[in-house]
């Protein structure tokens, strides 16, 4: 029979493990991660002699003021000179990260690009429960607008295009590209009517693109033929198990493909880990935030 003494003794030892699992997980949110992955998509002789196009597939910055690791990472993925750069979404987790997220992104709005936004670019975060995250239940968004309209301005003063709920077209590095987004599908503000129809036949590669991977909207891609499609939202599951492996997704995709790159049909998918998290869950286990570089390669 256990003694109040040894009984005691277990769950001091049990709180200092949580505390220190809690300290270990707070710190995993700045060890971002470069991930690389090669589809080959493109005709032969496409690229010109070039080895491939590489897409940089940034998305979930959540971004508050003070995050300077976060942003001095983020300026240095310039330094990877993607042809196009992919941003899928919540960039935003504070009325006055605005200017916090164009510092991150400055070097980078300088090259070719694409967006759409989540929810968590039009309303702010809210405390949650982290139980009812954990068992997949839906969270209704906040009534805090945040200030999305100046953000998406400077964006295209840059010259990136906003793909939300558009058909656009347009060659960089010497590649045809044929690009459709919808807004964040996850909480109904997509209308995919907007953008249905297979991508215009020139094209060299046809991209989709919606924040969260929610099948309903992978399914109309894959029917339209498109190639690939990008998305962010799950943060790859932000509280896994040792290896990486998904609790949960936050949405309807399945758990092994919460994160990476994987078929979908016959059309390829990327989810993003993300970058960042809600200020009020500020922790990542088994699963550090990232960027990934997509090297679109041809076909043999």
């Amino acid at each position: 029979m256990r003694t109040p003494a040894k009984i005691l003794s277990v769950l001091g030892g049990l709180t200092a493990l949580g505390g220190i699992t809690a300290l270990w997980a707070n710190q995993e949110t700045t060890n971002f991660k470069l991930h690389r992955v090669e589809v080959p998509l493109l005709q032969p002789g496409t690229l010109d002699g070039n080895s491939e196009f590489r897409i940089l597939h940034i998305s979930d910055l959540h971004m508050v003021p003070g995050q300077e690791d976060k942003i001095a990472w983020v300026n240095s993925l310039a330094l990877l000179q993607p042809d196009l750069v992919v941003n899928t979404g919540d960039n935003l987790s504070d009325a006055a990260a605005v200017p916090h997220v164009l510092r991150a992104l400055d070097p980078l709005l300088r090259r070719p690009g694409v967006f759409v936004f989540g929810s968590n670019d039009y309303f702010g975060p809210k405390p949650v429960n982290p139980f009812g995250y954990l068992v997949g239940k839906k969270r209704k968004v906040s009534e805090e607008a945040l200030p999305w309209q100046g953000m998406r301005a400077a964006f295209i003063e840059h010259g990136w295009h906003d793909a939300t709920h558009q058909r656009i077209e347009f060659k960089t590095s010497g590649v045809r590209l044929a690009i459709a987004g919808v807004d964040d599908p996850h909480h109904d503000l997509d209308d995919y009517s907007l953008i249905a129809g297979p991508p215009h036949a020139d094209a060299d590669l046809s991209i989709g693109l919606a924040h969260a991977p929610e099948p309903r909207i992978l399914d109309r891609f894959l029917a339209d033929g498109y190639q690939l499609t990008l998305h962010g939202h799950t943060h790859g599951g932000q509280i896994c198990l040792p290896g990486e492996h998904t609790i949960v997704t936050n949405c309807g995709i399945d758990r092994r493909r919460a994160k990476g790159l994987h078929k979908y049909g016959d059309m390829w998918m990327h989810v993003s880990n993300g970058l960042g998290n809600s200020k009020y869950v500020p922790f990542r286990l088994f699963c550090p935030p990232s960027a990934t570089l997509i090297d679109i390669t041809e076909t043999s």
